[in-house]
């Protein structure tokens, strides 16, 4: 009994933490999007390629997946890339 509840206490934790990484602020991160992508766009203009802006990989992977989710959620000052 007492392993249940441990259990389940455990559980409502995870789901409470997960619950707060999940809140996002939308005009931050589109801002911060922009931001990059004008960055990268002339180097991926001039010819250098992806391997150029390598190190921020994750974060345009990111700014992508933020850009579909703001679209699809309508959020103002959304774009597609």
């Amino acid at each position: 009994m007492m392993r249940t509840i441990c259990l389940a206490v455990a559980v409502l934790a995870l789901m409470a933490s997960c619950a707060d990484a999940a809140i996002v602020d939308w005009q931050a991160e589109l801002q911060r999007c922009r931001a990059l992508r004008e960055t990268v766009a002339p180097l991926l203009q001039a010819g250098e390629g992806i391997s150029a802006v390598g190190r921020s990989n994750r974060s345009v992977r990111r700014c992508i997946w933020i850009q579909r989710m703001a679209v699809r959620k309508k959020i103002p000052g959304a774009e597609t890339w």
